[in-house]
C-alpha cells in the first residue's frame, strides 16, 4: 500500500521532467548564458572565449558605441503605427466580411495569402516594386502625384521607413483580419436584435455593441502583432540593410549588426538584455491598462 502511494506521489513530477528539461535547455540556459556573457569583454574577431569581466562597460557601450536610440525610436515608429493602422483597417475589413456581401468567400481565401508568405520574401518582393525605374509601386505613386525621392523610396531617409511599413501593412493586415472577424462573428444575433430595437444603428452599432463585443479578442490580437513588429528583422535586412545612414535602424537589426557581424558577443548579450527590460515595461505597461476591468 505505502509502494503505490508512493508511486502516485512520484509520478507527477516523472511525467514533468521532459517539460521541465526543455525549459532549462531552451529558455533558462539560453538566458543565463547571455546575462552571464553581458558583463564579460568578448569577441570572437579577437578571442573564442570571454577575456574578463568588465561589469557594466558592455551596457555603456551600447548607447555610445551603437544606434541604440536611433534603432529604439524607429522600432517604436513601426511598432505603434504598424499595429494601429493594421488594427483598424482590420476591423474594417471584417466589418465587410460580417456584411455577407457577394463574393465574400473568394475575399477570404485571398486575405490568408499574404500571410502564408515568408517575410523574406514579401522583402523581395517589395524591393522590386519599390525600383526607382520601373517599379510598380514607385510607377503608382508618381500617378497619384507622390513625391517620390530621386534615389527611391528605398534609398531616402525621409520614406524608406514608411515603405518598410507598408510592405508589413499588406502582409500582415489580413491577421488581424481572421482573427477580429472570427470575434464578430461570435457576437450573439440576440444582442445585436435588442439593439436594434433600441434605436443602436450604424456607428452607434459600432461603438456600443460590436467593439465592446471583441474587446477581448482585440487587446490581446494588438498585443501579440506589437510584440512581433518590435523584433522586425526580415523586412529591414532585405529592403534596406538598416540605411540610409540608420533611418531604418531598428534594434533586432542592430542587435545582428553586432552579435553577428562584428561578433561582439558581450555587447550583443547586453543589447539583448536592455531589448528585454524595454519590451518588458511596455508589455507590462498596456496589460496593466487593458486588463484593468477584466473579470478572470
Amino acid at each position: 500500500m505505502g509502494s503505490k502511494l508512493t508511486s502516485r506521489r512520484v509520478l507527477p513530477y516523472l511525467l514533468i521532467v521532459p517539460s521541465l528539461a526543455a525549459l532549462v535547455s531552451l529558455i533558462v540556459y539560453p538566458m543565463f548564458f547571455s546575462l552571464t556573457n553581458s558583463f564579460r569583454m568578448w569577441n570572437l574577431q579577437t578571442s573564442p572565449t570571454p577575456l574578463g569581466f568588465v561589469g557594466l562597460l558592455n551596457y555603456q557601450l551600447v548607447f555610445t558605441t551603437t544606434p541604440f536610440f536611433d534603432a529604439l525610436r524607429n522600432t517604436l515608429i513601426l511598432s505603434i503605427v504598424g499595429t494601429f493602422i493594421e488594427f483598424w483597417f482590420g476591423i474594417g475589413v471584417a466589418l465587410l466580411l460580417n456584411a455577407r456581401l457577394k463574393g465574400m468567400n473568394l475575399a477570404r481565401a485571398l486575405l490568408i495569402m499574404p500571410t502564408t508568405i515568408a517575410p523574406i520574401v514579401t522583402g523581395f518582393l517589395f524591393r522590386y516594386m519599390y525600383y526607382e525605374k520601373g517599379g510598380m509601386l514607385t510607377w503608382l505613386l508618381k500617378q497619384v502625384g507622390f513625391p517620390v525621392p530621386l534615389q527611391g523610396m528605398l534609398g531616402s531617409s525621409q520614406t524608406a521607413l514608411g515603405a518598410i511599413l507598408l510592405a508589413d501593412i499588406w502582409q500582415w493586415t489580413p491577421f488581424f483580419v481572421i482573427v477580429l472577424y472570427a470575434g464578430l462573428l461570435a457576437i450573439p444575433e440576440d444582442i445585436k436584435e435588442a439593439a436594434t430595437v433600441d434605436g443602436a444603428s450604424g456607428l452607434r452599432m459600432f461603438a456600443w455593441i460590436t467593439l465592446p463585443s471583441i474587446g477581448r479578442t482585440a487587446v490581446i490580437v494588438i498585443m501579440i502583432r506589437f510584440m512581433q513588429l518590435f523584433n522586425m528583422f526580415d523586412l529591414v535586412l532585405v529592403l534596406t540593410s538598416g540605411g540610409p545612414g540608420t533611418a531604418t535602424r531598428t534594434l533586432s537589426y542592430n542587435l545582428y549588426q553586432v552579435g553577428l557581424v562584428d561578433y561582439n558577443i558581450g555587447l550583443a548579450a547586453a543589447m539583448t538584455w536592455l531589448i528585454v527590460i524595454i519590451v518588458t515595461l511596455l508589455i507590462n505597461g498596456y496589460a496593466r491598462v487593458a486588463f484593468r476591468n477584466w473579470e478572470w
